[in-house]
């Protein structure tokens, strides 16, 4: 069947599946109080969303061939430059000052972004070794920042990225789902979508096509930084405080984890925004489905693992036909003779 060939088919079906099973493990799945909705699916669509962004400002840059390393870094840095100026505001519940500080927050990423994107596209470093370099610094940056502590914050306006509700929703799914939104509309319904596809499929060629294969490398790692840092102001929203050493830790391979899964090719040229929400979306529901159902915390990784070895040896292509292949009909049905 055509539908069964989609790379997305598989990774849609164990969602599917994983939250059924969440739907008879859980006492509330989706229920309504106060005008908001909660249960175990929204705990999943708010736990998602730093993923979500993470993985989508990765997607990018591993359609132009890149790799995006520092994102985590990137998060700690983020949380620690908003709840260090968040601190020394006079009133941490000013709307206006709140709104600043998160804007020059997402500011400062995206100028980490510019220093990745330069030491790739005009430097020439490969991108794995430039990202490694601020995945490492980064975290000393952001503890340099909160000078080694846990700087915490009591601000309403600022909490609400992460645990305010919109229309019945959560703010934190929203403002990823918005960015979500963004990407899409900037990548299908323009040409930038064609050339991210030719600067990973081929730079040279691209530059012969004259391509700025370079000012888009530069850009996609802004975006990546970008998201990385909106990803972390939610994340120190949850917690109420800047904490530089688990902010944003180990978040890039579940990234790397979820573009995959949703079907980007990781040696760039192919890339594919719905396939990377489904991804994250999938590896968030994992980690709640495994509590749910009991798995000792000691096992909890090695259930994780195996879960994703399924759902790749699923998408492959290649192992379906040697597997599947099997239970085909061994004594195929002859031909009909032709008369003479």
């Amino acid at each position: 069947m055509t539908i069964l060939k989609n790379r997305l088919f598989w990774p849609t079906a164990i969602l599917v599946a994983l939250l059924v099973v969440n739907v008879f493990t859980s006492n509330q799945f989706l229920t309504v109080h106060d005008g908001h909705l909660f249960g175990t699916l929204i705990d999943i669509l708010r736990g998602s969303s730093p993923l979500v962004l993470v993985a989508l400002g990765m997607t990018l840059v591993i359609a132009t061939g890149g790799i995006d390393l520092s994102v985590g870094s990137v998060m700690a840095i983020s949380g620690a430059v908003a709840c260090l100026l968040i601190r020394d505001l006079g009133d941490q519940n000013a709307v206006g000052s709140v709104l600043l500080i998160v804007a020059v927050a997402v500011g400062v990423s995206a100028l980490l972004g510019v220093w990745n994107g330069a030491l790739v596209a005009v430097v020439g470093i490969q991108p794995i070794i430039a990202t490694l370099i601020l995945m490492v610094a980064g975290r000393g940056i952001a503890q340099l920042i909160t000078d080694g502590q846990i700087i915490n914050v009591q601000s309403s306006p600022y909490a609400t990225l992460a645990t305010g509700f919109f229309l019945t929703l959560p703010v934190a799914f929203l403002i990823a789902m918005a960015a979500v939104a963004l990407t899409v509309v900037l990548t299908r319904r323009t040409a930038l979508g064609l050339l991210l596809e030719s600067v990973g499929g081929s730079p040279s060629a691209s530059r012969l096509a004259g391509i700025r294969a370079k000012r888009i490398t530069v850009m996609v790692y802004v975006v990546s930084g970008a998201f990385a840092g909106l990803a972390g102001l939610i994340y120190s929203a949850n917690i109420k405080s800047a904490d530089s050493i688990s902010a944003g830790n180990l978040i890039e391979l579940d990234a790397i984890l979820a573009v995959v899964i949703g079907g980007t090719a990781l040696i760039g040229g192919r890339f594919s925004i719905a396939g990377t929400v489904i991804g994250a979306l999938l590896i968030q529901t994992l980690s709640v489905t495994v509590v749910a159902v009991g798995v000792p915390a000691k096992a909890t990784l090695l259930f994780k693992a195996v879960i994703v070895v399924v759902l790749c040896l699923s998408q492959s292509t290649t192992f379906r036909e040697k597997v599947f292949g099997r239970f085909k009909a061994r004594n195929p049905v002859a031909p009909a003779e032709v008369p003479a």
